[in-house]
């Protein structure tokens, strides 16, 4: 039997077909609630279950923990109803009219631009775009099912290729091929564009920019589009790493940072080694935001890259310097060797 899913506060009702998570349910339906992963690791999809039961399935306990299930969390990308619900969460409007799309792709240009990173450049079909949001990703869809997530490197005004940026984890099927195996020409395929984490364009409030390695890439889509738009917000971008080689597009954004009065940019590395005279910041990347920020109550916060680094801006952020819950928009990023699952 079909349950029924109540969404407070907006009222919208949706049934779940058998099998299909909460997230899964209401994507089909046309309610985009917030997610990233999608597999129980960012904690982004995270609501409050206000009557009824769910299986939890399987998530990261750091993610959801024992007290977070007692005060009535799930996260929805993982949850399945095992009886009508009402649930409480945030409807993301904008994506609401962009269509998810299956589509092939050309590897057009592929560059090395640090020892682990590699900038990809796909070319769509002759008669394809790709409507998105700046900040959003695609899922590689690989020959044995599996897919591998990658944000969009490029503003969506700049489309007529798509940018990602493709960190070699050791072990790493996908990433290996790119490093070892794909050359220019090799035609792929991919679903999108997927996720919740995007500029929002309807606030005046100043933004702060997080990124840790290779989350750099969705922070320039979002940057470049906010600069093509003229925003006038004022813009404070930190890029955590941990050597100087791995500030792989270091000069674009001092090059923003010239050209642009409004925005600001903090580059942190947490172990500068001999070789690389480094004079700038040091230590943990959201650290250093807080010395520079006693308040964040009046400010947006876009993070992204590693889980414990978004994990600990929002925990800090909030706790520590006012942000409030609403204004931190966060994308972790989790790789195949991170899903440790639990279960509940």
């Amino acid at each position: 039997m079909s349950h029924q899913i109540t969404i407070r506060p907006s009222g919208h009702v949706f049934s779940p077909r058998n099998g299909e998570t909460i997230l899964e349910a209401a994507l089909r339906e046309g309610f985009p609630l917030p997610y990233g992963c999608r597999n129980g690791a960012c904690g982004t999809c995270k609501g409050k279950v206000i009557e009824g039961r769910v299986d939890y399935g399987s998530f990261q306990e750091s993610t959801l923990t024992a007290e977070d299930r007692e005060h009535g969390y799930a996260l929805f990308c993982c949850a399945r109803p095992e009886s009508d619900l009402v649930i409480e969460c945030r409807e993301i409007s904008a994506v609401k009219d962009i269509q998810i799309k299956t589509l092939p792709c050309r590897v057009q240009r592929m560059g090395r631009v640090a020892a682990d990173v590699m900038v990809l450049h796909l070319k769509l079909p002759a008669n394809e775009r790709l409507q998105f949001l700046a900040g959003q990703y695609i899922d590689m869809l690989l020959k044995d099912g599996k897919r591998r997530s990658f944000s969009l490197a490029n503003a969506p005004h700049d489309d007529e290729l798509l940018e990602l940026h493709v960190r070699n984890y050791p072990g790493g099927t996908f990433t290996e091929h790119v490093f070892h195996h794909m050359k220019e020409k090799d035609i792929l395929r991919f679903e999108g564009p997927l996720g919740t984490f995007f500029l929002r364009e309807d606030s005046d409030k100043p933004i702060i920019l997080l990124a840790s390695g290779t989350g750099f890439a969705p922070i320039k889509g979002i940057v470049e589009h906010a600069l093509y738009k003229g925003m006038r917000r004022p813009m404070h971008l930190y890029w955590g790493c941990r050597v100087r080689a791995d500030l792989y597009l270091n000069g674009l954004a001092e090059q923003w940072a010239r050209d642009n009065a409004g925005f600001s940019y903090t580059p942190v590395l947490s172990e500068p080694r001999r070789e690389d005279q480094w004079t700038g910041r040091t230590g943990l990347v959201h650290e250093a935001v807080m010395a520079d920020y006693a308040d964040l109550s009046g400010h947006q916060v876009y993070a992204c890259g590693a889980p414990v680094m978004v994990e600990a801006a929002h925990r800090d952020f909030t706790s520590a310097r006012g942000l409030s819950e609403d204004e931190f928009y966060s994308d972790a990023f989790t790789t195949a060797v991170d899903r440790r699952p639990a279960t509940s």
